[in-house]
């Protein structure tokens, strides 16, 4: 029975007052009573189901500050890792794919084969040439044979001008003959070469007809298949492929930031720094400032600075986000870090004038009183007590959060 038909019993008419005064009266009272109880009940009910019901919340885990932490930044700003070393690897001549043998991802030596165009015509233009050069070199063999004939022939006719068999006249006309074979076996030399150069010229054209990779790298990007046309010139109808994949340096991977030009005085070359990648934030890499580039971005009013990474990881890859502290210059390394736990700023909440953290446990929140340090690191800020390394946090609390409640930690996508 709901609430609205035991109201509903509730009325009575006056007939019924009139007659039946005292019956009437404690069946009212029980009526009442029966109300009353319902709603108790509905009433505890709705405060247990919204007293348990899991609030979802974002959280963070504090961590321990390092000695580095404590040196502090001078200055953050944001910027992607780049690749200083990278190359979208082409055909030197126009040709139909025959072969790919690339994936991305793979990772390839100079010199290896990363794909193969067709090469018949190219073979048979080299093999012609070829032909072609033995040819020559052997007119030029011919000829020099005859030469040496004729020079000895030479040196007969001229011992028997002396002794008089044979006419002065005869001798100069061997001689001559001589001197003509002689410009003859130039220019057989002459056509040998040439020929050997067509040859040349055939081989590289032929060489032309295998991609190789021109430096050590990672395979980030494979452009075309077999089948494909690929040139080292765009054709504009879209039909040709200008590349086979592109091939990154993974040992050349620096990053460049972007520093607001109001503030580019704070930075140095050699300056050290501190990077940490998006997708890692717990990860810090050392780092140190390579140079400043001279030039200033007038739309962002900032300037471009490029800063290597002191660690190497498969883990890092190109167009990857990062954040870069920029530490100060002051020696670091003998500073002891910090007491206390770094959380999120936004972690920090006020509840009856008070700051406070709330701390997750057995999925519930844990309110805890804090008083964070005066000095801020960034996106962080220090808490010297009350709060643990490790202890995950809740970011940015909603107002309804409360000590005890029951929250869902939100998955990361």
């Amino acid at each position: 029975m709901s609430n609205a038909e035991l109201l509903k019993q509730l009325r009575i008419d006056h007939a019924q007052r009139e007659s039946h005064g005292g019956g009437n009266g404690l069946k009212v009272a029980i009526i009442v009573g029966v109300v009353v109880l319902v709603l108790a009940i509905g009433a505890a009910v709705a405060w247990w189901l919204l007293g348990t019901k899991a609030l979802p919340v974002q959280t963070a885990q504090a961590t321990a500050p390092t000695a580095q932490s404590g040196a502090g930044s001078v200055l953050q700003a944001t910027g992607y890792i780049t690749a200083r070393r990278q190359a979208t690897v082409s055909a030197q001549i126009t040709g139909t794919l025959t072969e790919v043998l690339i994936e991305e991802g793979d990772r390839v030596k100079k010199g290896q084969v990363l794909a193969r165009l067709d090469d018949n015509g190219y073979r048979a233009s080299l093999e012609a040439t070829k032909a072609s050069a033995l040819a020559a070199g052997a007119q030029a063999s011919q000829v020099s044979a005859q030469l040496e004939q004729a020079r000895r022939d030479v040196i007969r006719a001229d011992a028997l001008a002396q002794r008089g068999l044979v006419s002065k006249q005869s001798a100069e006309q061997q001689r001559a003959t001589t001197d003509a074979l002689v410009a003859q076996l130039r220019s057989a030399q002459r056509q040998a070469e040439s020929a050997q150069s067509q040859v040349n010229v055939a081989q590289v054209n032929y060489d032309y007809t295998v991609v190789r990779a021109p430096f050590d790298g990672v395979i980030t990007d494979k452009a075309a298949q077999v089948g494909e046309i690929v040139s080292p010139l765009s054709a504009g109808g879209g039909f040709t492929r200008t590349g086979v994949g592109t091939i990154v340096d993974m040992d050349s991977l620096e990053i460049d930031v972007d520093v607001n030009e109001a503030y580019i005085g704070r930075v140095k070359p050699d300056m050290a720094a501190e990077a940490v990648l998006d997708a890692y934030p717990d990860w810090k890499i050392p780092a140190h400032v390579i140079a400043i580039v001279p030039a200033a971005d007038r739309g962002k009013a900032t300037v471009k600075v490029r800063v290597a990474l002191e660690l190497k990881d498969e883990r890092i890859v190109p167009d990857m986000g990062v954040r870069v502290s920029f530490l100060d210059a002051r020696p670091v390394r003998a500073a002891a870090p910090p007491k206390g736990v770094l959380v999120p700023a936004k972690a920090i909440v006020q509840r009856d004038g008070h700051d406070v953290v709330f701390v997750v446990a057995d999925n519930r929140a844990r309110q805890h009183a804090v008083t964070p340090a005066a000095q801020s690191y960034g996106e962080l800020r220090l808490v010297p007590s009350a709060v643990n390394a490790g202890d995950t946090v809740v970011v940015s609390p909603a107002d309804e959060l409360h000590d005890g409640a029951a929250v869902e930690p939100a998955k990361t996508p």
